[in-house]
């Protein structure tokens, strides 16, 4: 990964900043088997209401399954298209609708796979490999491609692999694969018990 930085009030812990989303993928370095274990043991662990566990995520490997990556692909917006085609893993988040324990909706279920989808990225970034999530996708086509049941929400896809060095960027990527890392100050997002009255006081 290309070192980044991030500004922050206080240490948090380095993982955070060596993960983001960049776009520019080496094609020729695959995610082995075990690496991806990892990432969905990461996954697997996250917190869920009543323990739940909603997230479903079908993952298309181009090493061991290039039909379903394709088809993976496919369901991307062309401007994702545009770079993911270097990636070697694309996956499908989806979640589910229905609390199994108890057949009742489950309006968490958004919440608690956002939470195992970020534990999947940071465990990639453990093992140097980056992610990239994204809403750019047309989900009713990953749906009937993919014959997702009903009951099941395509949320989001996320690459997945090696960035390439940075003496190998492309043009068109890498003033954006170089950016810096920006994020509003804490303020503007964190209340400290009233809302609109930021965590940090002048």
């Amino acid at each position: 990964m290309i070192p980044k930085s991030i500004d922050t009030v206080v240490p948090v812990l380095p993982l955070f900043a060596e993960r983001y989303s960049g776009v520019s993928y080496d094609p020729d370095r695959s995610v082995t088997a075990e690496q991806m274990l990892a990432l969905a043991e990461a996954a697997r662990w996250a917190p869920s209401c009543f323990g739940d566990q909603p997230w479903r995520y079908l993952i298309c490997n181009k090493a061991t399954n290039p039909v379903a990556w394709e088809t993976a692909w496919n369901c991307l917006v062309e401007k994702n298209q545009a770079w993911c085609k270097a990636a070697p893993v694309l996956i499908v988040v989806c979640c589910d609708t229905v609390l199994s324990k108890t057949g009742q909706p489950n309006g968490f279920g958004p919440y608690d796979t956002g939470a195992a989808s970020v534990s999947m990225c940071l465990q990639a970034a453990a093992l140097g490999l980056m992610t990239h999530q994204m809403a750019g996708f047309v989900a009713g086509k990953a749906r009937e491609l993919f014959d997702i049941p009903e009951r099941f929400i395509p949320l989001a896809m996320m690459a997945v692999g090696y960035q390439l060095p940075e003496d190998q960027l492309t043009e068109s990527f890498k003033a954006r694969e170089l950016a810096p890392r920006v994020r509003n100050p804490l303020e503007q997002n964190f209340f400290a018990g009233v809302w609109g009255e930021g965590l940090i006081q002048d």
